[in-house]
């Protein structure tokens, strides 16, 4: 197959953890073409999709890890599968890309779909799953946020479209920042802020669970660094060897149907204690970390799941 890859500069990644990296491993070891474009380079031309990039070659060697042909232009329609894998933040620019790619479904298969994408962000679908989650208000306005500090006394604050830990606050109950952080975050940003009541059980870690066309095939604990709060790796979380949990599987039997139907074929869910946080279908990571952790190849069970699709 011809597989092009709409993600952030390759050359910069870390080929021990990045999960598009991987994916790109996995592809070119079972005999496909990849093409690596940025964003920045997608279009719309007179009724065509096209993107200017380069041929791609991946290796195992930090540093000599991405073998780019010269710039050529192409027209996505002739590929085969196309993967949205920039990372957030979840913007206009990167909604206007989900439309510009919604134009190359049926015939080209968007990776994960990007409509869904566009009307599924992390920390909105967990919304249609009250029952899993932990108490959750999202607003913009300073006395609904306030009301629910003063219900719930210790709170996690964080932006609705942030991603990779960024941003995120806990409040509790004798904290007296609400008021600036308010302040601060409306005073560049128009979107409303998302509170949640806040689980002690993240000291314990934040489990990433990773769903393969709606089946959970493993998961991974992010545990904080010394005095954080965040359990993210970006901000220095560590990853554990995990299991899954009785808790786990009836999440994912939950909320797994509905990725499958709605063409989420790579998702990493962020499971606390008992309660569903996050459901991460922009560009989930940890299929390193889980595979050493494991011993399994959860890269080839993406790609069998599309090219079961593609069939």
């Amino acid at each position: 197959m011809k597989i092009a890859f709409q993600m952030d500069p390759i050359g910069a990644v870390d080929i021990t953890a990045d999960s598009s990296f991987r994916l790109a491993e996995e592809a070119q070891a079972r005999g496909h073409d990849l093409f690596f474009y940025s964003p920045d380079h997608l279009a719309y031309q007179e009724g065509r999709i096209t993107a200017r990039g380069h041929d791609l070659r991946v290796q195992r060697v930090q540093g000599d890890h991405a073998h780019l042909g010269h710039a050529r232009e192409v027209d996505l329609a002739d590929f085969d599968v196309v993967w949205l894998r920039q990372d957030p933040p979840f913007d206009m620019h990167y909604i206007t890309s989900t439309h510009l790619l919604d134009r190359l479904t049926p015939d080209t298969l968007v990776v994960n779909d990007p409509f869904w994408v566009r009307n599924y962000p992390e920390k909105l679908l967990v919304l249609d799953y009250p029952d899993l989650t932990p108490p959750t208000s999202i607003a913009r306005d300073l006395s609904t946020i306030k009301a629910f500090k003063e219900k719930h006394g210790d709170i996690i604050l964080k932006p609705l479209y942030g991603n990779g830990g960024a941003g995120v606050f806990r409040l509790d109950a004798n904290d007296r920042n609400l008021s600036s952080l308010h302040e601060l975050f409306t005073g560049f940003s128009r979107e409303p802020l998302i509170v949640q009541k806040f689980l002690p059980d993240v000291s314990k870690g934040d489990k990433r669970v990773i769903l393969v066309d709606g089946e959970a095939v493993g998961a991974i604990n992010r545990v904080p660094a010394a005095g954080e709060t965040r359990s993210n790796m970006h901000v220095g979380g560590r990853p554990e060897k995990i299991g899954l949990t009785e808790r786990d599987l009836e999440i994912c039997a939950a909320i797994g149907p509905l990725l499958k139907e709605k063409g989420q074929i790579f998702v990493g869910i962020d499971v606390i204690g008992d309660y569903l946080t996050e459901i991460n279908v922009t560009s989930p990571t940890g299929i390193q970390e889980l595979e050493r952790f494991d011993n399994v190849n959860i890269a080839a069970k993406i790609w069998e799941a599309i090219e079961a699709r593609i069939s």
